[in-house]
């Protein structure tokens, strides 16, 4: 066996790229391991999949860019509900092509909101 003990904590993290201005969250489950000869390491598991690290390089889930600012959980639905009282439901690519409309399971949201939302203090 090569490891004797494990923790598991649960944590969720808001993201926004700032390349695209996509916004997103994700929660984790955050294995701390320890093996048999005392060193430390950290899994994390996202949607029951084994995943890197969101802290040391997250990428954007819209573009593929690597800056991407990373912040408490909360965050992008806290700017969504603002957006949907001014202006109603986030828009997305998928639903507002021809013939489309914002559906409620229209698979992932994309949020159409500049990063700055992220930032405004109320």
């Amino acid at each position: 066996m090569s490891e004797i003990a494990a923790t598991t904590v649960h944590e969720a993290y808001a993201f926004a790229c700032m390349r695209c201005g996509y916004g997103w969250e994700q929660s984790y489950e955050i294995e701390h391991h320890m093996d048999i000869h005392g060193h430390e390491f950290v899994t994390y598991t996202a949607d029951g999949e084994r995943v890197p690290s969101p802290l040391s390089t997250p990428t954007c889930t819209n573009c593929g860019g690597h800056v991407v600012r990373i912040m408490r959980a909360g965050r992008v639905a806290d700017v969504q509900k603002l957006l949907q009282r001014r202006h109603g439901p986030a828009r997305s690519p998928e639903t507002d092509g021809p013939g489309g409309g914002a559906g409620a399971d229209a698979g992932p949201e994309r949020h159409h909101w500049r990063l700055s939302d992220l930032f405004h203090r109320r």
